[in-house]
């Protein structure tokens, strides 16, 4: 009975979310039949604890860790510490996100969110019809390399991995990948980034030292340069436009 009561409440907390993913909310009902009991602390608590880890379940399944990472990048890039707030990346993040992740939201809602809200597909065929959308778009972000090391490490083999055998990857398998690729793309994209600001730091150092003014902090005059440059050269759509682009 406890495993029954954690299941479902698994298949409710992951139609709640993709709800919430696609943007549509409904008012439905919900029966459980508990067979003459309530819902005990155990079923409870992992009810819990499936909530609270329900946003960050999605935030490393979705285009979310590679642009936060990017933005985080940047702001050290330019010198700044607290500037833009931890608040504004977020939020900055969470919105592209969304707007990268708009059309596999909108083949979860069509394939399977619509059927299972409309009484014509079970949770368990609904969640395994959502995946498939969401598991097109992490295959397609995830380098080779990074898909062959998670087939490796499931198999304990070394043995040579085809493209069969990433199609049948377990999504728990799946996701190691995908994030680890991730993180490789947003740092090779912030390397990038710092390239030009470290350029006018050396820059900027290197006119004080002739100068002879030791005694003057290098970033009071490198950090309004850098944002002179940022923002002359049209940074923010810039980035923000490739940064979309990169997943397409």
């Amino acid at each position: 009975m406890k495993c029954i009561a954690v299941k479902t409440s698994a298949r409710v907390c992951g139609m709640a979310a993709l709800g919430m993913m696609t943007g549509q909310c409904w008012a439905f009902d919900l029966t459980i039949d508990t067979g003459q009991r309530g819902v005990g602390p155990i079923e409870l608590a992992a009810l819990l604890t499936l909530i609270t880890l329900a946003p960050a379940i999605l935030i490393m399944l979705t285009s979310f860790t590679r642009i936060v990472i990017v933005l985080s990048l940047l702001r050290q890039a330019l010198g700044l510490q607290q500037t833009p707030p931890n608040m504004v990346i977020s939020g900055l993040a969470m919105f592209l996100t969304a707007l990268v992740m708009a059309p596999t939201w909108q083949r979860i809602q069509a394939s399977a969110l619509e059927p299972y809200m409309a009484g014509r597909m079970t949770p368990e065929v609904a969640i395994q019809t959502a995946e498939v959308p969401l598991r097109d778009f992490m295959l397609h972000q995830t380098r080779p390399a990074d898909l062959a090391m998670a087939r490796q490490l499931m198999t304990k083999s070394n043995a040579v991995v085809t493209d069969s055998d990433v199609r049948r990857l377990p999504f728990y398998a799946l996701v190691p990948a995908f994030i680890s690729s991730e993180l490789t793309s947003a740092f090779r994209v912030g390397f990038l980034i710092y390239l030009p600001f470290l350029v006018i730091d050396l820059v900027t150092s290197a006119v004080l030292m002739a100068l002879g003014m030791f005694m003057l902090p290098p970033a009071t005059i490198s950090i309004p340069l850098k944002l002179l440059i940022f923002t002359l050269a049209s940074g923010w759509p810039l980035l923000l436009g490739n940064l979309a682009a990169s997943f397409a």
